[in-house]
């Protein structure tokens, strides 16, 4: 009995060993491939956070311009606008909805782009029924293939009719001012026509500015039209020009019913002591005979050019658009030209947060100064970019989109907003939330 037990024993052992060891074996080889295994959970995707996983699939796929329609959009006030209103202070606007509108079927499009890195810059596309507009294009000339991919998705011809180049910064020529004709927006396009700043305070001896000269010269021996903003606002131009009197302003015909206008800048003519105060200021209007709608855009123009163009430029009120005057820095959008333009939709051209001009947080782009002062007038407020680590050395983890590539579309009396990313307004951005104080107009709205 006593061997029978022992064998009994032995067998219980073995299997009990047996069973471990393979338990221990599916465990193992379970873990090994969990650990070798893409990880998902609710927010990342291969540890990285899904706003960032959605960024780098446009970009390694050459699609980081490519705008997806995100539900969003607005109607102006009109007699047969049944949406619901809300009130902001004294400006009653509609409702959020959207209208669905396609690139190739509107009035006028307005697309600011983001740049393809970690810096501030200026780039915004425009295209009508007949023409196809570029305003700037930074921030570096690293930049210019993620513009040109974005463009050829729209210019079928390889013409820009209008090209603006608004004043002699980096983050706004860049791209006309590479080291290779070839490599710049003047050689990967025929540009037609192409109006400049007046004044520059850039050393001849800058080679970026040598590179933008050679350039332009280049495009302009080819056969393009050059005039400064000056030559614009007096008139001296072959053809599509009237002017007005008391304020002149050189006014193009760009579309079946859109007009672009080179407004008049104290800048144009007086010496300044920064770049952006040459900024080529400039006004679209749509009008379809019913209603006409404006947009205005001011480059890097700072207080004391702001002062005159809202006393002496003859700006409509209410523009339907505007982009933020240099990149919502505390410097611009000042109170006398916000009390004139009373913006519906600001599009602020930045990389939010980034230390790049200052490490003071509140007056990183967009400032807190800015955001006080245009808050009273509009609660819609969208940012291209946001950065993430600005000294990560990893491009990937240094910027994501915030709003992405913003496209305002009219048609008719019809208006809609799309993004390459998402639809959220800056007020509801964590962003915003944990950098930025709300400012009372946006209390109400926000339930805080």
């Amino acid at each position: 009995m006593a061997k029978k037990k022992s064998k009994g024993k032995f067998i219980a052992f073995l299997v009990a060993g047996l069973g471990v060891f393979v338990l221990g074996f599916v465990l193992g080889f379970g873990g090994l491939i969990y650990l070798n295994a893409p990880q998902y959970d609710e927010l990342k995707v291969n540890g990285v956070p899904i706003e960032e996983v959605n960024d780098t699939f446009y970009r390694d796929n050459d699609k980081s311009l490519d705008v997806k329609t995100a539900d969003v959009g607005y109607q102006p006030e009109t007699e047969t606008n049944t949406a619901e209103t809300t009130d902001h202070g004294d400006e009653t606007q509609s409702e959020t909805v959207h209208n669905n509108l396609a690139v190739e079927n509107a009035g006028i499009s307005i697309h600011f782009l983001e740049l393809g890195n970690k810096y501030t810059g200026d780039c915004t596309y425009i295209k009508t029924d007949t023409c196809d507009i570029l305003i700037d294009c930074g921030s570096k000339a690293t930049s210019v293939p993620y513009v040109s991919a974005y463009l050829n998705q729209y210019v079928s011809d390889g013409k820009l009719e209008y090209v603006i180049i608004t004043h002699a910064h980096e983050d706004h020529y860049a791209g006309f001012a590479t080291s290779k004709f070839e490599e710049s927006i003047f050689g990967l396009y025929e540009c037609q026509t192409i109006i400049t700043f007046s004044q520059t305070n850039q050393k001849p001896t800058s080679t970026k500015y040598k590179n933008y000269v050679t350039n332009l010269n280049q495009e302009i021996a080819s056969g393009a039209h050059h005039y400064t903003a000056l030559e614009c606002v007096n008139g001296a131009m072959e053809e599509g020009t009237a002017v007005d009197g008391d304020n002149p302003q050189a006014v193009f015909n760009v579309g079946s019913h859109v007009t672009m206008t080179i407004v008049n800048s104290l800048f144009y003519t007086k010496k300044a002591s920064t770049e952006n105060d040459y900024s080529v200021c400039t006004l679209f209007t749509y009008d379809e005979g019913v209603h006409s709608h404006n947009y205005f855009f001011s480059g890097d123009l700072e207080k004391e050019g702001e002062d005159w163009l809202a006393a002496n430029a003859g700006l409509p009120t209410k523009v339907d658009l505007y982009k933020a005057g240099h990149h919502g820095s505390k410097t611009s959008s000042n109170e006398n030209l916000m009390a004139v333009l009373q913006p519906k939709t600001i599009c602020v051209c930045c990389c939010a947060g980034s230390p790049e001009y200052t490490k003071t947080n509140e007056n990183q782009f967009p400032t807190q100064a800015f955001i006080d002062r245009v808050a009273q007038y509009t609660t819609d407020v969208y940012v291209t970019t946001l950065c993430l680590d600005y000294k990560a050395t990893d491009p990937e983890k240094q910027f994501t989109s915030m709003n992405g590539n913003i496209v305002f579309l009219a048609k008719l009396d019809t208006i809609d907003l799309k993004f390459s990313n998402n639809s959220v307004r800056l007020k509801d951005t964590e962003w915003f939330k944990t950098t930025r104080t709300i400012p009372n107009a946006w209390r109400q709205e926000t339930g805080v």
